[in-house]
């Protein structure tokens, strides 16, 4: 019998983005800060060396630690994280590789503590398809749920910039700003506008942008989290509870399989799919290392 997987909801964030969701270079900016100084964002100095206004400067230091390529050190202070600090100072500063927008998105929904509204929707949301005053009743009933109670105002925010960041913005004859440029995860495809124009609906199915290597990522890194004891996880937690890849990447069941079995050769067995009476079960028999999968796929080896 599957055991459930328990996210961590001790603590829920709502809001800190400003009502932007982030723009090409905004991560490179969060981390070339948060070397130059902890309290780099508080500081006057950031406004004119960023050359935006203070909301945004905030915007960028949210979506930082969001994504996970910073780590909140409280007050204000801020830091690179490891994989931060690798992905924006060596891999690539300017995410122009699919595979490092599937890895910022994992990062990012699997953040309740930062980015609350973003975990909801592809882990906790249960259906296909919303509207957003569907999406902002469910969200703030969830939140109310976790005693994380905020204004429905903040809610409705949250899920604005939520569509915002996987949905492109519509062209303006008058020209672009800054305000206006699509979030880089737009690009990934992961919602659509549906045919009436007030329902948004989640795109399911094979992400064939999404590189084994960055999927390996994903799937090792819920295993750790959720195997604890087992020796095992069944492939129907690995496609349908909160905080799997499954879900992440709205992956059916048959692209899921064919993701396990990339990984399956990529680490050599270390992961093995096995089918045994009908239910097939993901085996970690060794564990990996995913920052070297990482290394050697930005270096080009798998």
């Amino acid at each position: 019998m599957a055991i459930p997987v328990q996210s961590d909801l001790s603590k829920l964030g709502f809001s800190g983005h400003e009502t932007f969701p982030f723009r090409y270079g905004w991560l490179r900016k969060a981390a070339i800060g948060a070397e130059v100084s902890p309290t780099y964002f508080s500081q006057p100095l950031a406004l004119v060396l960023l050359g935006v206004g203070k909301n945004m400067v905030q915007s960028i230091r949210h979506w930082g630690t969001a994504t996970g390529m910073l780590v909140d050190l409280g007050r204000g202070a801020v830091k690179p994280s490891d994989i931060g600090q690798r992905l924006l100072s060596e891999w690539d500063p300017y995410l122009e590789e699919a595979g490092s927008l599937w890895l910022v998105h994992w990062l990012l929904v699997n953040n309740p503590a930062k980015a609350a509204a973003w975990h909801y929707a592809f882990f906790h949301y249960p259906r296909r398809d919303f509207t957003k005053a569907e999406m902002v009743e469910h969200l703030s009933d969830w939140a109310a749920r976790h005693d994380a109670r905020n204004k429905l105002s903040t809610i409705e925010r949250d899920v604005d910039c939520l569509l915002r960041t996987y949905l492109p913005g519509k062209s303006s004859k008058k020209g672009v700003a800054e305000e206006s440029f699509d979030c880089p995860l737009a690009e990934l495809r992961l919602l659509q506008t549906l045919e009436d124009g007030e329902r948004f609906g989640f795109v399911f199915g094979a992400k064939r942008s999404l590189p084994d290597a960055i999927f390996a990522y994903a799937l090792l890194d819920f295993l750790e989290r959720v195997q604890g004891e087992r020796q095992t996880v069944v492939l129907h937690e690995a496609l349908y509870e909160p905080g799997s890849p499954g879900q992440a990447f709205k992956l059916s069941e048959n692209s899921l399989i064919e993701g396990v079995e990339a990984v399956e050769a990529l680490t050599r067995g270390a992961v093995q799919m096995d089918d045994t009476a009908g239910l097939k079960q993901i085996y970690l028999r060794r564990s990996v290392d995913k920052m070297a999968l990482l290394d050697a796929f930005y270096a080009g080896q798998v």
